[in-house]
């Protein structure tokens, strides 16, 4: 049953975190500066939080960088080199793009096709991309499907070209550009000497080091049927906490809730029993595309996957009826009102 002991914790990192330019307290007593930065980007509201003698410096400049990422990578923007590629059909990369390209191909490999950037000309069907909701045919989908096959793409390490096996496929790199955007902006903070710091990407969090009084960060997992609710929390440093859920986006049509995370296997919204995937991380491009392969594989495969990779990452599960899955590499530092599921790597729970 639910409680209401944790509501509101949602926004918790967050709450104590108010002001920009003020003086805390570190943990040494002596006092810290803040500074926040708040911004629009990525197609989210964006806040970036840091501390230290530079800290204004350091989200200035993490302000700048989101901005940039957000201008390079956005499969929509008719000025980045992705929307550029998708028209081309095929082109020279930059580092960054190569680099997540790369990545991304390789967790199209391990997720045996779960995540899969080349989803996009399906999400375009749908109506995800320009926000012009629309349940596509049966037809669509079937002329749409052969094109999301990113074992379709031909990559160049070195060159950083990247071609496309049949006409008409389009690439999307907005399933792990906030998780390696959020990694960019820890770099930025360690370069200003920052020890403490957070970046929450649209409820997506990154955070360096503790809090600047020496405690863990406290990071809500949110109700997927309720935004004022959470289903747990989970208290970290050093690591990103990324979700993945229906909730996000969604529309209703004909009575039916259709939300964004896209089967590409089948074309349709993906229908696994789970509500709600949270993958906490050290490398926080890893973390994004993995939680939404998750969603889409389901408890079972989800959990294979990480008996598997444990040393990399542990996850929250959360599923249509409010079941709740914790890996052991993180039991101890989650709490919740609700049953949990510890998942080990011997059993599976």
């Amino acid at each position: 049953m639910k409680r209401s002991i944790i509501g509101g914790l949602l926004a918790l990192c967050l709450l104590s975190l108010a002001g920009c330019g003020r003086d805390v307290q570190g943990a040494d007593g002596e006092d810290t500066q803040e500074a926040n930065r708040d911004l629009f980007a990525m197609d989210t509201y964006m806040t970036v939080t840091a501390y230290g003698a530079r800290a204004q410096e350091a989200a200035d400049r993490a302000a700048e960088e989101i901005e940039r990422l957000d201008g390079l990578l956005s499969a929509g923007d008719g000025s980045s080199e992705v929307f550029r590629v998708n028209e081309d059909g095929g082109g020279r990369l930059s580092e960054e793009g190569a680099y997540l390209v790369e990545r991304a191909l390789e967790m199209y490999e391990s997720t045996d096709g779960a995540f899969d950037i080349a989803i996009y000309p399906v999400m375009e069907a749908w109506g995800f991309t320009d926000g012009a909701f629309k349940v596509p045919s049966r037809d669509t989908l079937a002329e749409l499907l052969p094109l999301t096959d990113a074992g379709a793409i031909r990559f160049d390490k070195k060159s950083g070209e990247v071609s496309f096996g049949m006409g008409g496929m389009k690439i999307d790199l907005g399933g792990i550009a906030k998780g390696y955007t959020s990694g960019r902006i820890m770099d930025i903070f360690r370069a200003c000497g920052v020890k403490s710091g957070l970046v929450n990407l649209g409820g997506n969090v990154q955070v360096l080091g503790a809090k600047p009084d020496g405690s863990l960060w406290r990071v809500a997992v949110q109700d997927p049927d309720d935004a004022r609710q959470a289903m747990g929390v989970v208290a970290v440093k050093n690591r990103t906490v990324i979700t993945s859920g229906g909730y996000e986006r969604y529309f209703e049509e004909g009575g039916v809730t259709y939300h964004h995370i896209i089967d590409p296997k089948t074309g349709y919204p993906a229908d696994s029993g789970l509500s709600s995937v949270s993958v906490i991380s050290a490398d926080g491009t890893l973390a994004d595309g993995l939680s939404t392969s998750f969603f889409i594989m389901g408890v079972k495969e989800a959990s294979a996957y990480w008996r598997a990779h444990s040393r990399e990452f542990d996850m929250i599960l959360v599923t249509d009826s409010d079941q709740i899955y914790v890996t052991e590499g993180i039991a101890d530092d989650f709490s919740s009102d609700y049953e949990v599921t510890v998942i080990t790597e011997e059993t599976g729970e």
